[in-house]
């Protein structure tokens, strides 16, 4: 009479909060004492309070025998207490449910009440050996007399069936049989079971359609409709023919239905079933896209949610019909809900095209804007108002403020736009206004998307180029941008494609000498490197342009700015050659001898020595007159190394379709490792051989000896004294070719000889297919005419014809893009289209790079020497010369033999 009920031991763990765990552990121990006694009432008290504490966490894995012993009790109320028990604590790996085989069949065959409680308690602790071993006992209670009884067994038949699959074809039968069982209920839960069977095996139950149509048109059950709409979801897709016959009842249902479940089920059934699709489909759709706008106009935020699922379903078939509610859907993007703005932003990405992309981008970028600002900003007018403001009171609130959102937001406005290489987009200059834009007020890290984004479309779309060189100008004006280029939302990216732009497309440009002053500012060293690099590269791009134009009309107040100009890049390329990044230094280290050329040529242009009356006394005196030139020839030094060719977008599978030249191997080394030292094995240094093994070669080496040492000391003296004749038809200098010829026959003999002893070694592995060493005859003969000619002053710079900039008007309203990109003509690369000399091409007019066939629009006098204008000494960077390469010459018989050259032929 003093043991503790369920209601005491929860009325001690409220009163000791403090010390729970102690209390508890006494109750424990308590329960321990409960359980093994043979009173089957105070046992099942014991139960009943571990399953509680089970609840909180507590385990009770240790009492599974004593449960069991519950579970046998003959009394009903002390039954459910154990099969409670068990449901709350039994598991898979619990050893005593083998023992309870023989107890859950003896409970089936008993009362109506032991059968129920054993039902519920059996659906919960069924394994795959207890479905196997009660699975013919549970069928033949689908024919129990008491329909509660069979309703109850259908629904542990379905937890049965899911651990044991092969009892399966035995219940179909018996479960099609209860479809036409006379109560509801029972009809009710089969449909259930059979719904949750036939998503995994929908052409099974094919033949059930029949039966399921009928309680379809007959069934007033809202939740059995739902399953069976359900249900000929699943089946739709399996057997065609039943689009055709469900359309007329699933159409009435959505329209006299007052149920919002059951005709949001019919709407998904409608759309996952193909039902859109067929004849009639399209009223169909029309009837089910209004009730989800009505749906998304509900205050209730499920609606609103399961409306946008499944208006983004509906759209692949029926854009037509979801435009018409864009507006609707466009408010749910600033809902306050972040699930109903995901779904709304995912429906808006889906409904995009050509006639609603603009307005949509355009409500979309409001939520970007701050809360003063009620229009969306212009290109200009958003590179002309500051980012930078505080956020007030009343933003913070705004469900557009939060980072991940905003970023979200940024990158399906760009994924919007660039769909299938911008096939929405029908004006590019309003997309690069965009971009710009989502620059200037998106306030995320999206700068990387913006930049790759800027320089791919204004590549493909020629049209654009103009505008887009404007509004990059105005970029590189921006201060705010330099300012805070070290924070990521800044998107100080863009000025990576500004600066890329505006020197490969600098023709457009109006001023491009401001624009260098920008692009070599001091404060440009606050940029990442790769940027800084393209700044280099853009200045040297856009002088070399602005040089070229001004030698076409060139006036000699002109020569004071292109100086300055060249001095104040000097200045800087000095200080950016010093950077430790590889590409910035190797960069500014170009433009600097560049520019340093350049430097020299202005300073030695003297422009009352170039007019037209006046000759140069440098050609006179050889006899040949030359023509006056009024302007620095190095003016034109620059255009032609970024001119020749045009850049453009090359296609995906362009590579892919260049054959394999023949003779190259990919396997082949660049350049051979050095040849192993030879020496001979198992002789001590310095010991001599004797007499016996002395060759006849050999005793004229000792006998030569003295000639062969002459002839080393005095091999350097001939390298230097060997004269490359120019004017011949290869360069042929003159060396002593015996001494070569014995060095190779020796260190062959000498390698036959290691190799040979070697091949028996255990420990060393020889290479059995060596790579053959390049034949020399395989060389081919250098022709002079190829070869920069060698002088004493600068060396000549023969120049190809250069590309005159495109200065013809484009229509704004009409833009081409090249979406596919370049292929390789014939896809195979044509020999005359590959270029003639070191950055030269000799493409047919007409093709991309070769300058459509146009004449150079460049003086033939600026084509000639540099050589008359001389660097001084003191202006060129100190850099070690880079080594010619001589081929040495064998002549034999009238002919000319080519040698291996030797170490000292460089």
């Amino acid at each position: 009479m003093w043991e503790r009920t369920l209601q005491d031991l929860i009325r001690g763990l409220r009163a000791n909060k403090k010390d729970e765990a102690k209390f508890i552990a006494k109750a424990v121990d308590e329960i321990r004492q409960e359980i093994k006694t043979d009173d089957m009432e105070l046992k099942a008290g014991a139960v009943m309070k571990l399953t509680y504490l089970d609840m909180l966490g507590y385990d009770m894995s240790w009492a599974s025998f004593h449960v069991v012993e519950v579970m046998s009790s003959p009394r009903a109320h002390l039954k459910s207490v154990g099969y409670l028990g068990a449901i709350q604590s039994f598991t898979e790996d619990t050893d005593v449910l083998m023992l309870t085989t023989n107890l859950l069949k003896k409970d089936l065959s008993s009362t109506p009440t032991d059968v129920a409680i054993t039902l519920n308690g059996l659906s919960h602790i069924v394994t795959p050996d207890l479905a196997r071993d009660l699975a013919p006992e549970l069928i033949a209670m689908l024919n129990h007399s008491r329909p509660h009884i069979r309703k109850r067994a259908i629904l542990a038949l379905y937890k049965l069936l899911t651990k044991y699959p092969e009892a399966i074809p035995q219940a179909r039968t018996r479960l099609e049989e209860k479809l036409d069982d006379t109560d509801p209920a029972v009809v009710a839960a089969t449909v259930n079971v059979i719904c949750e069977l036939a998503r995994k095996n929908p052409t099974d139950y094919l033949s059930l359609a029949p039966q399921l149509f009928h309680l379809l048109t007959t069934s007033s059950n809202n939740w059995m409709l739902i399953k069976i709409i359900k249900l000929f979801g699943s089946l739709c897709p399996h057997e065609p023919r039943l689009v055709k016959k469900l359309q007329p009842p699933i159409t009435e249902l959505i329209s006299t239905t007052p149920a919002i479940s059951l005709l949001y089920e019919c709407v998904h059934t409608c759309i996952i079933g193909g039902m859109l699709e067929g004849p009639g489909g399209n009223a169909l759709a029309k009837t089910c896209v209004s009730k989800l706008a009505a749906f998304i106009q509900d205050p209730d935020q499920n609606l609103k949610y399961i409306a946008l699922l499944a208006m983004t379903k509906i759209v692949p078939s029926h854009p037509y019909l979801i435009a018409e509610y864009q507006d609707v859907i466009l408010q749910s993007v600033s809902d306050q809900d972040i699930s109903i703005r995901m779904r709304a932003l995912d429906l808006v990405s889906a409904m995009v095209n050509e006639s609603n992309l603009q307005s949509i981008v355009q409500q979309l970028l409001t939520h970007l804007v701050p809360e003063q600002s009620t229009n969306t900003l212009s290109a200009t007018r958003s590179l002309e108002q500051s980012s930078n403001q505080a956020p007030s009171a009343s933003d913070t609130n705004s469900p557009s403020k939060s980072p991940a959102y905003r970023l979200i937001l940024a990158q399906r406005i760009l994924d919007m736009c660039s769909q299938s290489t911008y096939e929405h987009v029908t004006n590019f200059e309003w997309y690069i206004s965009v971009l710009v834009d989502l620059a200037s007020i998106a306030n995320v890290a999206i700068g990387p998307q913006l930049r790759d984004q800027l320089v791919d479309v204004t590549s493909r779309v020629r049209a654009a180029r103009r505008y887009a060189v404007r509004v990059m100008h105005t970029l590189l004006t921006d201060d705010s941008l330099l300012r805070n280029s070290r924070d990521p939302k800044s998107c100080s990216e863009v000025l990576f494609a500004a600066a890329w732009i505006c020197g490969e497309y600098s023709y457009e440009l109006q001023e491009p000498e401001k624009v260098i002053a920008y692009l070599i500012q001091p404060e440009v060293s606050s940029l990442p490197p790769d940027t800084i690099a393209v700044y280099i590269q853009a200045a040297t791009k856009i002088f070399g342009y602005w040089a070229s134009d001004l030698a076409q009309r060139w006036d000699d107040n002109y020569l004071l700015e292109v100086r300055s100009t060249v001095e104040s890049v000097l200045v800087r390329m000095r200080e950016l050659a010093k950077s430790v990044h590889v590409e910035v230094q190797e960069r500014a280290a170009n433009a600097l001898e560049l520019f340093t050329f350049i430097a020299a040529d202005l300073n030695n242009f003297k422009p009352s020595q170039h007019s037209p009356s006046h000759s140069d006394p440098s050609t006179s005196a050889t006899g040949f007159e030359a023509e006056p030139i009024p302007y620095p020839k190095s003016l034109y030094l620059i255009q032609p190394l970024f001119s020749s060719y045009e850049l453009n977008p090359v296609a995906t599978s362009a590579q892919s379709m260049v054959p394999i030249p023949e003779g190259l191997d990919l396997e082949a080394w660049f350049v051979p490792p050095p040849p192993e030292p030879a020496f001979n094995v198992g002789e001590p240094s310095g010991e001599k051989k004797s007499k016996k093994g002395v060759s006849k070669k050999g005793k004229e080496r000792q006998v030569n000896g003295g000639a062969k040492e002459e002839r080393k000391k005095t091999k350097k003296k001939a390298v230097k004294d060997v004269g490359l004749d120019v004017g011949s038809e290869v360069l042929t200098p003159v060396y002593d070719e015996g001494e070569v010829e014995d060095d190779l026959a020796e260190r062959e003999r000498r390698k036959a000889e290691r190799l040979s002893q070697l091949r028996d070694d255990p420990y060393y592995i020889i290479d059995e297919k060596p790579k053959p060493p390049q034949d020399v005859d395989s060389i081919p003969v250098v022709r002079s005419e190829n070869m920069p000619s060698i002088s004493p002053g600068i060396a000549d710079m023969r120049l190809s014809s250069l590309r005159a900039a495109s200065q013809s008007e484009f229509t704004n309203t009409t833009f081409v893009i090249e979406k596919e990109g370049e292929m390789p003509e014939g896809a195979t690369p044509s020999l005359s289209s590959r270029p003639s000399g070191p950055g030269l091409g000799t493409s047919t007019p007409g093709t991309p790079g070769s300058n459509r066939g146009s004449p150079s629009p460049y003086p033939a006098a600026a084509l000639t020497s540099f050589a008359q204008y001389e660097v001084p000494e003191s202006e060129l960077r100190t850099s070690t010369p880079e080594p010619i390469k001589v081929v040495r010459v064998k002549k034999t018989g009238g002919k000319k033999k080519r040698t291996k050259p030797s170490a000292l032929d460089s």
